[in-house]
């Protein structure tokens, strides 16, 4: 089955915003996000429009470098999943290393939520 020209953009969309991130390039967040934009990460409250999504990774991230290594990437009309592991340093100097998941949805041509699932070794 071939993928549908929305489908690629879909998933460019997904590659760019992990690539932004891991590059700090946070001046071209609203290339990829919508101004509505709502972004869920473990253990934390949402983040909810562009003003606070750009305020966390500026000024909050608890990540101070690292890199998403992107597995697989599926989308579907107006989704995109993708899971891999992400590697950097925590802003107090310690590497982390995690496997991800991640949920997207997407409008016009802009993500407009992202949700973060981490890997957490079992208790066993």
């Amino acid at each position: 089955m071939t993928e549908t020209t929305e489908q690629q953009t879909d998933s460019a969309l997904v590659t760019a915003l992990l690539e932004i991130i891991d590059r700090q390039r946070w001046d071209e967040l609203p290339s990829v996000l919508a101004e509505d934009c709502v972004v869920e990460r473990p253990g934390a409250a949402p983040l909810a429009g562009l003003p606070r999504i750009d305020r966390f990774y500026r000024e909050e991230r608890p990540i101070r470098t690292g890199e998403h290594v992107v597995e697989h990437l599926l989308t579907g009309p107006g989704t995109a999943a993708c899971w891999g592991v992400f590697t950097g340093t925590k802003a107090d100097g310690s590497r982390l290393e995690v496997r991800f998941a991640e949920t997207y949805r997407v409008r016009s041509g802009r993500i407009v939520r992202r949700t973060t699932y981490v890997h957490s070794p079992a208790g066993h």
